[in-house]
């Protein structure tokens, strides 16, 4: 279970609207497949998990697209009856039990007669449960509650956002603790930014930043459409011809109201010192990108803000860090 959440986390927030979820299978008692969804109206975990466990099994890939899931739940539907049968899987959440943009894997695990199937978490959203129960009444072996409590930690964005907005303060430094000097982060973590900001409904930022750094703040990492910008300044006193005012299809606001934050939605923060304070006590967490560097530039983060580590890894260079804003 958690090779199964400690790759959900490698696509936590790229999944919006969805939850991020991993899944692991193994096969006679050896681990064969571990994968995670990764993107909104794509396969799930579940499927893609079992897509891979196949290839192992037979030693042959599969001549389709894995992340259809309508071709891949048809595929896997179509295996002889019993070829999972020595087969489990450990997935983070409660398999789907409702259809929509793509098949109900409950219903899919239910005909493919796993040997177990282990859920860390029930899905916590009202109506969106009964996937457990169908297994169950099918005659299936089900556990619940493995590492429950981290794979809360893993879909606490979901859960969120359901209600307000989630809010994601993106942040790059030297291991020292500076921001200044140009790009810190490597060519990877940017493309992870990118993915990010496309997937977003809100990219949030400064008024200060845009008068100095004067950005773009698009999606060329990834070839994505841009987000929509909103500037949190009280002051429109900006240049109208730096870039960011004139890429095409997207939408740009300046407002001091933080009232949109109300609405469900993912809004991801960038920004300096000023704009921590300015949303200390908006922001759920900080993704941090610390760089393998030592800088004696003058800027950082002079400010007091308790956290609490939920996942660190490694991304080229860069250290990863996903923290909860423990607010006071």
């Amino acid at each position: 279970m958690q090779l199964a959440i400690d790759k959900a986390w490698q696509y936590q927030g790229l999944t919006y609207p969805n939850p991020a979820v991993g899944a692991t299978v193994t096969h006679r008692g050896k681990i064969v497949a571990v994968e995670a969804h990764q993107r909104a109206g794509t396969s799930h975990a579940e499927v893609l998990a079992l897509i891979t466990a196949y290839e192992t099994i037979v030693e042959s890939k599969i001549d389709f697209d894995k992340f259809d899931s309508h071709k891949s739940h048809a595929f896997l539907t179509q295996l002889p009856d019993g070829f999972f049968r020595e087969t489990s899987i450990f997935v983070t959440l409660e398999p789907c039990n409702h259809s929509g943009k793509t098949p109900s894997c409950a219903i899919l695990l239910e005909r493919l007669k796993l040997k177990k199937i282990t859920i860390a978490l029930r899905d916590p959203i009202d109506g969106h449960g009964g996937g457990i129960e169908r297994l169950r009444s099918a005659g299936m072996s089900v556990e619940v509650g493995v590492l429950e409590e981290s794979a809360r930690e893993l879909i606490e964005p979901f859960a969120i956002w359901q209600d307000r907005a989630f809010v994601l303060f993106k942040l790059a430094q030297t291991i020292n603790g500076k921001i200044g000097g140009g790009y810190l982060s490597s060519p990877e973590s940017l493309t992870h930014v990118h993915r990010l900001r496309a997937v977003c409904d809100r990219l949030l930022i400064g008024g200060n930043t845009i008068r100095v750094d004067r950005p773009t703040l698009d999606c060329r990492f990834t070839d994505d459409q841009p987000p929509s910008v909103t500037i949190y300044s009280k002051n429109d006193n900006f240049d109208r011809d730096i870039p960011l005012f004139h890429v095409a299809d997207r939408d740009v606001d300046i407002t001091n109201d933080l009232t949109f934050l109300q609405k469900p939605s993912f809004v991801l923060v960038e920004g300096g010192e000023g704009m921590l304070r300015a949303m200390r006590d908006k922001i759920d967490w900080l993704l941090t990108y610390q760089t393998p560097k030592l800088s004696s530039h003058s800027l950082g983060y002079a400010i007091d803000l308790p956290l609490a580590f939920m996942h660190i890894e490694k991304r080229s260079v860069d250290m990863m860090v996903w923290s909860k804003v423990l607010q006071q």
